[in-house]
């Protein structure tokens, strides 16, 4: 390959859905990396290669960019996480925890970008955020709702709510800390998370 082949192979034009696929990879990595307020768009299209128009053109305002990110983090948990109806949830649970630490190495800069909303001080952001936790909360509590075994129990446990929410907290905190170094391997970390939620629901 010449050099002027090889340099149009790496200006090949992208898609508008590749295009923002880049975007939101750089900004996660971004936004991981520092908080909301020290990112500044001018860096996210620099290292894009684009002009600052074209960023503005695909998220009119930072608050829509980084909006955008939390949300595409938000989607790739709930998939990988989404529960087989019929299925019981302690069967279910360290496949899905093992889906769930998975994505969290392999985009560990999503994971972390998405976890810094919370402190991003952009209620309209803070909001994105909080739906996306809300789902999880949901998403868990059905689970356990159509356990053959506890769902029957489900509903005379008032704190069963408050319980999943304390969990997911933990479970956060667990692995953003496992994300800066932890000598725990996938499999212990999953062990400590599936313990921590069947000791919580008294399973």
């Amino acid at each position: 390959m010449t050099a002027k082949e090889g340099e149009r192979t790496r200006r090949r034009r992208l898609s508008t859905g590749e295009r923002r696929e880049q975007l939101l990879s750089v900004g996660a990595r971004l936004f991981s990396e520092s908080p909301y307020d020290e990112v500044w768009i001018e860096q996210v299209a620099e290292i894009a290669g684009v002009s600052r128009g074209l960023l503005y053109h695909y998220f009119p305002t930072k608050r829509d960019f980084f909006a955008a990110v939390v949300e595409r983090e938000s989607e790739r948990m709930m998939r990988m996480t989404a529960a087989v109806p019929g299925v019981p949830a302690r069967e279910q649970l360290d496949a899905n925890l093992d889906a769930f630490l998975a994505y969290v190495e392999e985009h560990a800069h999503g994971y972390r970008a998405f976890h810094r909303a919370d402190a991003s001080g952009d209620q309209a952001v803070r909001k994105v955020y909080q739906r996306a936790l809300a789902t999880q909360e949901r998403q868990i509590l059905e689970a356990l709702a159509a356990d053959p075994e506890f769902g029957r129990l489900a509903e005379e446990r008032p704190e069963l709510r408050l319980a999943v929410r304390g969990w997911l907290a933990f479970t956060t905190a667990v692995c953003l800390e496992w994300l800066r170094g932890s000598e725990l391997s996938r499999e212990q970390v999953r062990e400590l998370c599936a313990r921590a939620l069947l000791g919580t629901l008294g399973l």
